[in-house]
C-alpha cells in the first residue's frame, strides 16, 4: 500500500470512531409500560377523577369519563367480598366513626361493588456505555413515569365512595455492575 493511501484510511477511521462511539448509547434498548388511559399524565388523572362527588355521580358517570370496565383495561371490577377485604379492619370501627360510603357499602352487602382503577405509564431507558453494557460489565437502567391507583365503590348504581392515590414521579436508577463481565456467570452456567 501506498503511504498516502494509509493515511486516507487513518484519516478515516480517525473520522468514523467517535461517530460511531458517540451514537452507542442510542444503540442501547429501551422499554415502555403503559395501561392503555386518555390520561396523559397523574394531573390529568386527578383532574377527570375530581369529577365524581360520593352519592351524587352514578356509575353512568364514571363510564363518561372513559372508565368503563368493558372497554378500559386499568378498571377491575370488584365484588362485595372484594371490597370487604379492601376494609377489614373498617369493619372493627363503630358505624358512627366509619366513613358514611364505607358504611353504606357494609349495610347493602351484596348490592355493593367497586372498580379498581390501576394505571401506569413507565418509560425505562438504558444509559451509559455500549460496549460496557453489551458486554455485562454495568448496565444503568433510568426508569421515569407515573401512576395512578383509584378505588371507587358503588351501591347499585350510585357512588358512594372514592379513594384516590399512587405516584405523580417516578425515578428510579438501578444500576448493576460485574467486574468480571460475562465471565461473572459462568460457575453457575457450569454447574448445571
Amino acid at each position: 500500500m501506498k503511504p498516502t493511501t494509509v493515511l486516507v484510511l487513518l484519516r478515516a477511521v480517525c473520522v468514523a470512531m467517535p461517530l460511531l462511539l458517540g451514537a452507542c448509547a442510542s444503540w442501547l434498548p429501551s422499554s415502555r409500560t403503559e395501561v392503555a388511559s386518555r390520561w396523559n399524565s397523574y394531573d390529568d388523572a386527578m383532574h377527570s377523577l375530581a369529577a365524581f362527588t360520593p352519592f351524587e355521580s352514578s356509575r353512568a358517570d364514571v363510564h363518561r369519563q372513559g372508565l368503563d370496565p368493558h372497554l378500559n383495561p386499568g378498571v377491575t371490577v370488584l365484588h362485595f367480598a372484594d371490597v370487604l377485604q379492601r376494609f377489614s379492619t373498617a369493619a372493627l370501627i363503630r358505624n358512627g366513626d366509619m366513613d358514611r360510603g364505607v358504611s353504606a357499602c357494609f349495610q347493602a352487602g351484596q348490592r355493593c361493588n367497586a372498580y379498581a382503577i390501576s394505571v401506569k405509564k413507565l418509560h425505562r431507558q438504558r444509559v451509559g456505555n455500549f460496549w460496557a453494557d453489551s458486554l455485562d460489565f454495568r448496565r444503568e437502567t433510568i426508569t421515569t413515569g407515573w401512576s395512578v391507583d383509584v378505588l371507587l365503590v358503588f351501591v347499585d348504581d350510585l357512588l358512594v365512595y372514592e379513594l384516590m392515590g399512587g405516584q405523580p414521579s417516578i425515578r428510579e436508577v438501578e444500576l448493576q455492575r460485574k467486574p468480571l463481565g460475562p465471565l461473572q456467570g459462568w460457575g453457575t452456567q457450569l454447574a448445571r
